[in-house]
This record gives C-alpha cells, sequence and structure tokens, in this order.
C-alpha cells in the first residue's frame, strides 16, 4: 500500500473501535509519565503563573463577584484551570505530528479499526492530561475559602470533562491538517493567546469595551469559563454576574463539544497522510 494515500475505512462497523480508542489512550499516557520534565512543569508552572498575576493586579480589581470582598487571586483561579487546560489540550496533539513523522500514524491507520478510533483515542488521551492537571489545581479551593457543596463539586467536574474533550477535540482538528510542529505552533500562538484572554479569565466581560465584550461573546471558551466559574460557586450568594445561566452555558460548551468531536472524526476520514 502507499504510505502516501488513505484507503477507505478497513472496516465498516465498530466492532473495533473501544479497544483501539483504548489501545491510542494508554499510549498518550504512558508517553506522559515516562517524560519527568513534563511531570515536574504539570503543576509548578500555573501555580507560579497564578501567583505572579494574581498578586501583580490584586490591589487594582475591582469585581462584583460570589463575595464583595473577592480578591483577584480567586477571582483569576479559575481562569489559571482553564489556561492550563487550554495549551495542555490543545498541545498533546503534536503527537500526532510526530507520529505521523514516525510513520506509527501510517501503521494505525492500516490497522483493522475504524477511524473514529483514531481520533477517540488522541482526544482521550489528551483531554485526561488536561483534566489530570485542573483536578490537582481543584485541590487549592480549600486555601481561597470558596464553599464548596456537593452539588457545586460534580458540576464543576462535569463542566471541565466537557470543556476539556471539545479542546482535545479543537486540537486534533488543527493537529490533523498540520505536517510540521513549527506551524503547528505558529497557528496554535495566534489562536490560543487571544481565545484565552478573550475568556473571561483575566477580566469580567462587565466593564469591557462594548467591541472587546462583542467578541468575547462569539468565544466558545467564554462560556466554558462562564460555566465553571458559576458552577464552583454555586454554593455561594450572590453568584458571579455572567450574562447567561448555568444551564444554558452548559448547553452551548456542551454543543461546541459534540461540533469538535463530529469535526475531528470527519477529518480522521478525509485526511491524507
Amino acid at each position: 500500500m502507499n504510505p502516501g494515500r488513505i484507503s477507505p475505512d478497513p472496516t465498516a462497523g465498530t466492532s473495533g473501535l473501544i479497544p483501539g480508542a483504548a489501545v491510542l489512550w494508554k499510549r498518550e499516557m504512558l508517553h506522559f509519565l515516562r517524560q519527568r520534565a513534563r511531570l515536574v512543569g504539570f503543576i509548578g508552572s500555573p501555580v507560579i503563573f497564578w501567583i505572579v498575576i494574581g498578586s501583580g493586579f490584586n490591589r487594582s480589581f475591582s469585581y462584583t463577584g460570589a463575595r464583595p470582598d473577592i480578591s483577584y487571586l480567586e477571582f483569576y483561579f479559575p481562569g489559571t484551570i482553564v489556561l492550563t487546560m487550554l495549551f495542555t489540550a490543545i498541545f498533546a496533539s503534536i503527537s500526532i505530528i510526530e507520529d505521523r513523522h514516525s510513520g506509527f500514524l501510517q501503521g494505525v491507520l492500516v490497522a483493522p479499526v475504524p477511524r473514529l478510533s483514531i481520533s477517540s483515542g488522541k482526544i482521550l488521551g489528551a483531554a485526561s492530561l488536561a483534566l489530570m492537571q485542573a483536578l490537582l489545581l481543584l485541590l487549592l479551593v480549600p486555601v481561597l475559602g470558596i464553599g464548596l457543596s456537593p452539588a457545586s463539586v460534580v458540576l464543576s467536574v462535569l463542566s471541565l470533562v466537557i470543556l476539556a474533550v471539545g479542546l482535545a477535540g479543537l486540537g486534533f482538528l488543527i493537529a490533523w491538517r498540520m505536517d510540521t510542529t513549527q506551524g503547528f505552533h505558529a497557528v496554535m500562538n495566534l489562536l490560543l493567546i487571544p481565545l484565552w484572554l478573550l475568556s473571561g479569565s483575566l477580566f469580567p466581560v462587565h466593564g469591557a469595551a462594548s467591541w472587546i465584550e462583542k467578541i468575547m461573546l462569539c468565544n466558545p471558551l467564554y462560556y466554558g469559563m462562564s460555566t465553571f466559574r458559576q458552577a464552583l460557586y454555586l454554593a455561594s450568594v450572590p453568584e458571579p454576574q455572567e450574562v447567561l445561566p448555568l444551564p444554558l452555558n452548559f448547553a452551548i460548551i456542551s454543543i461546541f463539544s459534540v461540533v469538535m468531536l463530529f469535526l475531528s472524526a470527519r477529518s480522521a476520514k478525509t485526511r491524507k497522510t
């Protein structure tokens, strides 16, 4: 077979979907655990980022949040978690490009498994890494004095799971079309920084310039940020002021994740490698 072309799906059914996806997911986990440098920066980098930025803007910050005395360190904490999830989930997709260059991806493409298992395994691997990091950072919530209830914990984790899958799908969608890691980094830097800056992580949408506010409301990550913040403060009165209620925000990020999964699966069936 010519490795430069992709044949139709080797299997018409889905019997190999779960085993194939599980193998690729496990490979992503083992690949991460064997890289000690990534293990060190897994928690250290976001915590340092949170402390430095949070402390720098603390005295000049004003926000009508869950409590009248909310500090910038507290306001920025959910944004730190979303930031780390964004970069972890999307940059984990670089392994797709590396697998293509090593020939591993070509071997997977001709294996008797559905193409959907390729996108599913890669996306679940990247989403798992992002979620692991987010859950470890959530352990710092008691330090901030945020009151949690069982419902707020469940909804917070659920929002992070949905968001992680959507971001990992976005990373897969872009990486699958890239041939070099340099091109992937260029596109990601151009996309990720504005995506995060306009997500409500650094500053609330209320009070921003009108044109900035309009852009933020078109950013799917903004609704992920809003969902997580509302869920985190579910037990607080008053709750954070967001544009949309919690159920509608959940619906939007769920649609975003489903769309990313669909587009990723479609790309895996059409991309020539």
